[in-house]
């Protein structure tokens, strides 16, 4: 397996059509994984603190609509 620094050279080296693509399908798998992680974090309870923490800011007025 390639490893960061093979990675890199093998981006730095590809055409401007390559590289669009290349961003387009980094931009979605990097939204996916990220995806998958708040989804671990909310399943674990990782966020219960932070939701608590919006839902009392609501019901005390310190929330605005956006």
């Amino acid at each position: 397996m390639p490893d960061v620094k093979d990675i890199e050279s093998a981006v730095a080296s590809l055409s401007a059509d390559d590289l669009a693509v290349f961003r387009a399908w980094f931009a979605e798998f990097d939204a996916a994984q990220w995806g998958v992680e708040i989804e671990q974090d909310a399943s674990a309870g990782r966020l219960d603190a932070l939701a608590d923490e919006a839902i009392e800011d609501l019901r005390a007025g310190r929330a605005t609509d956006l």
